[in-house]
């Protein structure tokens, strides 16, 4: 018992030691930009045999952890919605396919022929080079803001096609080793495909039922266990047939995608994957042999550039010829050319099966840890060179020619919003002229067959000669708020009678609009985010006529607030006390006319009467009962 006492007392200070280590280096990595995936990395090493040496049996660690990537593939099979595979099917099979079979044939060839490595070694380092990191990538992604450009779609599909195109691998590696090649015939795959029914019908008929039981328990904690047991379940089932644990959660998670519970899967299992994908990161850290960079920095880091540079090019020629211009070409290219966390999963299970040798493990395991280091710095110094040499502006290309037939309209800015304004006028015959800054947007818009100009709205000469002089209305519609401020006090001091209409992105935008002398703005969500009131109330047993009659007395109230409000919104406090009074102000008109027990009516009466209050002969809320904000 002492024994059994000491080896519990022993495993509880390594874990306590191992979730110390991680709860401060990890968070500590991210205030220097390290990627979550890099600082459980650095933390294994750090207290691993090569540096402080503080955990004793790393090997029974790593084979605990391996549950994180079962969890992890459990995940990515809940994600494969077939209506989602679908809709990204091109960018997904075709460029994810073209990575990584070019990617792989191309590192293992190079590993067999030149490296001299066996050939099963060579197909398993190459596919796992191949791969990238999904973490690190979709990280960088959000943080720039980028996940819904060109180049950031296309990263995640591929790195969707990586993800499923591990199962097949870490399936085939236990039969590249040799070790079970005596136990598959016919019974066997008879057993398999038992099993795979099994899961098939179990998910419909056993599953959602169990879920739909636990659920109506109120237990939500039974909720998580029930998770955690179907996916280590399918799991163990999986490894008794002597294939991957990874598999059978995999398709476990693939065959629950369209449940109704996969959210609460998600949620129960979120917390543990991420704990144990962090442990088994860790754990590789652990194992990987930090004074290799020491000793042999050219061969590592060469290496790794190497890689890097490879994969650069070969992303760079897919997507070039799969039609993307030559920006998000090369955003993807630097983007996806790291190693990737799944190659340490897959160099992992290999090194367990004696397909890869202790020391060259080492040497891959550092090889992918720097490229995936490099990568911030990569991705920085491709947009700097983008923005420097690829991108055109004003100096680099000359205004366009503005047409000889002058329209009744001009837009300024041709984005998301000055292109549904341009689209109704189109419907309805009325010509117009829209001018855009960014080169870029004009030259996209015109693929589409849209008559749009490259130029400045705050060139006093392209104006003239776009007829302004003769135009009935400006629509101001540009995204940048710094650059609609200028417009508008350089429309309000050349062209003072000429009318107006704004687009606000917010109500800072609509204060500095109306502080240049723009009358009629209307601020770009707030008619979505009213009629999503609308309906709210609706769906929850409001009649229709008194939630419009809400939403308009709302309306109202708003629009004189902004009113109010223009004369304090640059101080915070009486900014603050202005909303809190109004707030007030407007819960006791809802309260009173709930009292009367009518609804409708004195809410229309309010409005009447609110229309009625003198305004400023430049308000934006005269006669405003209307679409105009």
């Amino acid at each position: 018992m002492a024994v059994d006492a000491t080896q519990t007392t022993s495993l509880l200070m390594e874990a306590t030691l191992i979730l110390g280590v991680a709860v401060v280096l990890v968070p500590l990595g991210k205030r220097f930009g390290l990627a979550t995936v890099l600082g459980y990395l650095l933390a294994g090493v750090l207290i691993g045999p090569s540096v402080l040496n503080l955990v004793g049996d790393t090997e029974s660690l790593l084979h605990f952890a391996e549950l994180g990537v079962v969890m992890l593939l459990f995940l990515i099979g809940l994600e494969l919605q077939p209506s989602r595979l679908w809709a990204l099917r091109r960018s997904i099979f075709v460029l994810g396919g073209l990575q990584v079979t070019t990617a792989a044939a191309a590192i293992t060839l190079f590993l067999w022929q030149f490296v001299g490595l066996a050939f099963d070694t060579s197909v398993i380092v190459g596919f796992a080079l191949s791969l990238s990191s999904t973490a690190f990538v979709l990280q960088i992604l959000g943080e720039k803001q980028q996940l819904g450009t060109t180049h950031g779609r296309e990263s995640f599909s591929i790195l969707l096609f990586q993800d499923m195109a591990v199962i097949p691998l870490l399936i085939a590696i236990p039969f590249l080793s040799g070790v079970r090649a005596q136990d598959y015939d016919l019974t066997y795959f008879l057993t398999l495909l038992g099993v795979f029914a099994t899961l098939i019908i179990g998910s419909r008929i056993v599953v959602r039922p169990f879920f739909r039981f636990i659920s109506e328990s109120g237990a939500s904690e039974l909720l998580t266990a029930a998770a955690l047991f179907i996916v280590i379940g399918a799991s163990m089932a999986m490894n008794e047939l002597g294939i991957s644990m990874a598999l059978g959660a995999f398709l476990t998670g693939v065959l629950l995608a369209d449940s109704p519970y996969r959210h609460e899967l998600e949620a129960s299992i979120e917390p543990f994957k991420g704990l144990l994908l962090g442990l088994f990161f860790m754990s590789v850290g652990m194992n990987a042999d930090a004074a290799l960079i020491i000793e042999q920095p050219l061969l590592i880091f060469g290496a790794a550039l190497a890689l890097m540079g490879f994969k650069f090019v070969t992303l760079v020629i897919i997507a070039k010829l799969s039609g993307n211009r030559i920006g998000p070409s090369l955003r993807l290219g630097v983007l996806l050319c790291q190693g990737g966390e799944f190659a340490f999963v897959i160099l992992g299970v290999a090194a367990q099966q004696a397909l890869v040798e202790r020391e060259f493990l080492n040497i891959l395991l550092m090889v992918v840890t720097v490229s995936m280091a490099l990568t911030p710095v990569a991705f920085w110094a491709i947009n700097r060179f983008i923005d420097a040499k690829l991108t055109p502006t004003s100096n680099s290309r000359d205004f366009d020619e503005m047409p000889t037939e002058h329209a009744p309209v001009i837009i300024a800015g041709f984005g998301r919003f000055g292109q549904i304004v341009g689209r109704v006028l189109k419907m309805r015959g009325i010509e117009f002229t829209a001018i855009e800054k960014s080169a870029r947007r004009v030259d996209f818009v015109r693929k589409f067959g849209n008559d749009i100009f490259y130029g400045d709205p705050n060139n006093h000469e392209l104006l003239k000669a776009a007829g302004i002089a003769e135009t009935k209305l400006f629509v101001l519609a540009i995204d940048n708020i710094e650059r609609s401020v200028k417009t508008a006090q350089f429309l309000h001091k050349a062209y003072p009678k000429l009318t107006v209409l704004a687009r606000a992105r917010d109500r800072h935008h609509f204060y500095l609009l109306r502080e240049a002398g723009v009358k009629h703005i209307w601020r770009e969500t707030y008619l979505s985010a009213l009629d999503l009131a609308r309906e709210s109330l609706i769906q929850l047993g409001i009649e229709d006529d008194k939630a419009m009659a809400s939403v308009a007395l709302f309306k109202e109230y708003d629009q004189r607030l902004l009113v109010r409000q223009q004369a304090v919104y640059d101080d915070e406090a009486s900014l603050i006390e202005s909303a809190r009074e109004s707030s007030f102000e407007l819960e006791s008109l809802f309260d009173s006319d709930q009292n009367a027990g009518r609804h409708t009516e004195p809410l229309s009466q309010i409005i009447e009467a609110l229309k009625k209050v003198d305004l400023d002969e430049d308000s934006p809320n005269k006669d405003s009962i209307d679409d105009r904000y």
